[in-house]
Formats: C-alpha cells, sequence, structure tokens
C-alpha cells in the first residue's frame, strides 16, 4: 500500500489522508481499490473548486479587450485607407511649436521640437455612445489602427519623446473621427543665404508630407489655415530675433510615384547684430584707427612706426582667422569678410605709407648728400662772383636744416642748393654764376595720408552700412 501511494502526486495523497481522517475513526480503507475510489473523488473535487481559486484576470487586459471589441478592430482590415478605391481621404494638421533648440550656420540646420496633430474620419472606429463622450487612448493602440504616414522632409534625425511613456494620444470620436497627437524633436535642413552675414534674414521651414499614399488617397490639409500654427511666447534664440511664423501647402513631384501634398512651416530670423559689434566690427576698427597713429610719428622713429604697423596688421590676421573659424566653408564673399578684409587693406596700406616715406628721405639724403659735394669750397678766400646776392644770409643759415616753420604754419624740409660756378677763364666768361634751387618736401606723405585715410575708411563705412543694413 504505501508503494502504491508512491505514484500519486504529493498534494493528491496529502488531500486524500485529510479526507479520511473528516470520515472518523470507523473509516478503514482495506484495499487498493476502496483508496483508488477515494483517490478518484479527491480530483474530481479539486477540479470543481479551480475556477474558485483561480488568479483574478489582469484589469489592463480586459480594459484592452473591452476597448478592441468595442471598436470592433478585428471586423476590418486597417492595413488600408479609411474608404479604399474611393475619393481621397482629407487629413487635417496642426502644429504647436514648443521650442526652437539650435540653429546652426555650420551644419546648415534648425532643431524644433513641437506637437503634431491629425484629424480624420476613419467610420470603422465609430461606435455607439449614449453620452456622446469621446474614448482617449494611449499609444498601445495606435498599433493596431490605420494612422497617417507623415514624415518631416529634409529631416537629418527625429524622434519621438517616450519620458515616461511614449508622448503619443489618440482620441476616437463616436462617429468615427480620430484625433492623433504626438510630441517629436526634429533636426532638419535649412539652406541659409549667408552672404549678409551678420546683418541677415534666415527663412527656414518644415516640411510635412505623407511617405506612400499621393494626392488621389490622402488629402493634406492645415486644418484653419494659418490659426493651425501656434507658439509658445516664450519662444527665444541668443542670436536670432524670430520675426514670424505662418503656413503653406504646395504640391511635390516625384517622377517615379507621383504627386504629394506638402505642409510648409516657415519661420522668419533676423540676426542679433550686437554680438557681432563687440566680437568683430569695434575691434577691427579700433586696428585701422591704430594704424594712423605712425603718421604723426616722426619718420626717423624706425623703432617705433615699424612695430606699430606689424602688430596691428597681425591682430587683424588674428580678428579674421577666428570669424572665419566659426563659419562655414562657402564659396563666395559674406558682409563680414568685405569689412575685415578692408580693414586689413587699409591696415597694411599704413604700413607700405611708412616704407614709402623711408624711401624717399633716404633717396633725398642722397639727392641733399650729392650736392653739398659739389659745392665749391671757400676756405676763407673770397671768391668776387662766387655767390649771388639772391643767395641770401637767411637762406644760406637754412640750408640743410629740417623742420623750419614756414608760411601759413605748415612745417617742411627745404634743401636750397646753389650752385655757383667760377667763370672759365678760357671762355672768357668771367662772373657767371649758375642757381641750381630744389625743394622737396618729405612730410608730404604723411601729411596727406592723415587726412586721406580717415576719409577713405569713413567714406567705406557709409557705403558699407547704408547697403547691408537695409
Amino acid at each position: 500500500m504505501i508503494g502504491y501511494l508512491g505514484t500519486f502526486p504529493r498534494h493528491t495523497v496529502y488531500i486524500t489522508s485529510n479526507l479520511l481522517s473528516l470520515c472518523g475513526e470507523g473509516s478503514h480503507i482495506r484495499s487498493v481499490d476502496q483508496y483508488r475510489i477515494v483517490h478518484k473523488l479527491t480530483l474530481q473535487l479539486l477540479f470543481s473548486i479551480s475556477p474558485i481559486i483561480k488568479r483574478s484576470p489582469d484589469v489592463t487586459k480586459a480594459w484592452g479587450t473591452q476597448s478592441e471589441t468595442l471598436l470592433r478592430l478585428d471586423e476590418h482590415d486597417f492595413t488600408m485607407r479609411p474608404g479604399f478605391g474611393g475619393p481621397a481621404v482629407p487629413v487635417g494638421v496642426d502644429v504647436q511649436v514648443e521650442s526652437l533648440d539650435a540653429i546652426s550656420e555650420v551644419d546648415m540646420d534648425f532643431t524644433m521640437t513641437l506637437y503634431l496633430r491629425h484629424y480624420w474620419k476613419d467610420e470603422r472606429l465609430s461606435f455607439r455612445s449614449n453620452t456622446n463622450h469621446s474614448m482617449t487612448f494611449d499609444g498601445r493602440i495606435v498599433k493596431k489602427i490605420w494612422v497617417p504616414d507623415m514624415f518631416f522632409v529634409h529631416s537629418k534625425k527625429s524622434f519621438t519623446h517616450d519620458t515616461t511613456t511614449d508622448n503619443v494620444m489618440l482620441r476616437v470620436y463616436p462617429d468615427g473621427k480620430v484625433l492623433y497627437s504626438l510630441r517629436v524633436t526634429v533636426t532638419a535642413m535649412c539652406s541659409m543665404d549667408l552672404s549678409h552675414f551678420p546683418l541677415d534674414t534666415q527663412t527656414c521651414s518644415l516640411e510635412i508630407e505623407s511617405y506612400a499614399y499621393t494626392d488621389d488617397d490622402l488629402m493634406l490639409y492645415w486644418k484653419e489655415g494659418n490659426r493651425s500654427l501656434s507658439t509658445d511666447e516664450r519662444i527665444s534664440l541668443s542670436q536670432f530675433l524670430i520675426q514670424e511664423f505662418h503656413t503653406t501647402t504646395r504640391l511635390a513631384f516625384y517622377s517615379s510615384t507621383g504627386w504629394y501634398n506638402r505642409l510648409y512651416i516657415n519661420f522668419t530670423l533676423r540676426r542679433h547684430i550686437f554680438f557681432f559689434l563687440l566680437q568683430t566690427y569695434f575691434p577691427a576698427t579700433l586696428m585701422v584707427m591704430l594704424s594712423w597713429v605712425s603718421f604723426w610719428i616722426d619718420r626717423r622713429a624706425v623703432p617705433a612706426r615699424v612695430p606699430l604697423g606689424i602688430t596691428t596688421v597681425l591682430t587683424m590676421s588674428t580678428i579674421i582667422t577666428g570669424v572665419n573659424a566659426s563659419m562655414p566653408r562657402v564659396s563666395y564673399i559674406k558682409a563680414v569678410d568685405i569689412y575685415l578684409w578692408v580693414s586689413f587693406v587699409f591696415v597694411f596700406l599704413s604700413v607700405i605709407e611708412y616704407a614709402a616715406v623711408n624711401y624717399l628721405s633716404t633717396l633725398q639724403e642722397r639727392k641733399e648728400r650729392k650736392q653739398r659735394e659739389r659745392l665749391p669750397c671757400t676756405c676763407g678766400v673770397d671768391h668776387p662772383g662766387m655767390m649771388s646776392a639772391s643767395y641770401s644770409e637767411v637762406d644760406a643759415n637754412n640750408t640743410g636744416n629740417y623742420g623750419m616753420r614756414e608760411e601759413n604754419g605748415v612745417k617742411r624740409e627745404r634743401m636750397l642748393v646753389q650752385l655757383a660756378m667760377e667763370s672759365d677763364q678760357i671762355t672768357g666768361h668771367v662772373g657767371s654764376t649758375v642757381y641750381s634751387s630744389v625743394w622737396i618736401d618729405t612730410h608730404a606723405i604723411d601729411k596727406y595720408s592723415r587726412v586721406v585715410f580717415p576719409g577713405s575708411y569713413i567714406l567705406f563705412n557709409i557705403i558699407y552700412w547704408s547697403i547691408y543694413s537695409i
């Protein structure tokens, strides 16, 4: 008997033993057949009470089953669009822009976070409701019904937010109207024209289109025109001023598939100029003005004028390099390039100006030295007719001096050379005198540069800002 009992499951033996104990002390099983009868009764008892001890079902699964039954999801093929074979299903769209996160000139793109909502009618989802209330679902049921296959044209990357759960909402009304909303962040391309940078205005657009359905199957439209696009008043950018948002609708053609409805979210951005004034324009202007200081420094002060010119040239080169490092390598000239390179030319010309002054001064000194060597030496002997009366004592004292005060308060360097030739005793021209006067103004280049350089730079600024600030 004991060996036979070992062939039964342990829990049935336990229950059978308890049943025998309940029968009282007078109840005894005399054979194995009697024990089989009791064991059979035990199994019937277990099967009869199993529904009672069964674990309670999952409420969420029961809810999902009830919603699917109410919407009759099993009765229709939702791989096809509503009204398949008939006219195009109209899908209205509205957008709420939550943030405009970043705009990059280097990558030519922008990042936007938005709420994208779709409106259409699918009679297959209609249901009976005494209160005419809609039903709202999360993203789990979206995968079981038909939804428009929207995508962002020219997008580089995009994703639907999933914290703390998928940011997707589906609302179904009793007559079959559907609202499908999701929260998306998209990085899309923006073709920028930087020819007026940093005095530019850029227009970017986010384009929405159906991927599979042409305009014969799906008609996209803005639900309420420009009012379909709403923005958060707190949206702001560090480098741009958002001037306006507006919507447009166009048709896009693909040679292999056909025509598609495309929705555009257009926004216009105007760049703030104050940052670039402080970082680029003011330093460049100060370097140009600093190069003009050399025009007032003595031409003989080579250690003062040369380092000043080289310093301004190198500083301008650093400014140009710093600006171009943060910009895309475009094949056209930008507005900031024109200003910086013209400023660089002014600084470079100030160095060339001193080179010209120094060269002409050296050339003058050589001529003066030669003229003095050609002058006859009187050696204390009075040669009659050697000096003309026109060669006055004042002129003789001023010969070879620099910086003497002339009329009208203008300082000039003057060299007056008079050559007196003794009369040729052979020819008999006694007392003949030859005069040669050389007037060289070596400070003329510096004097004119003090006026020409500032005047030209001011004229350039007037033309530049009148063209690019419009």
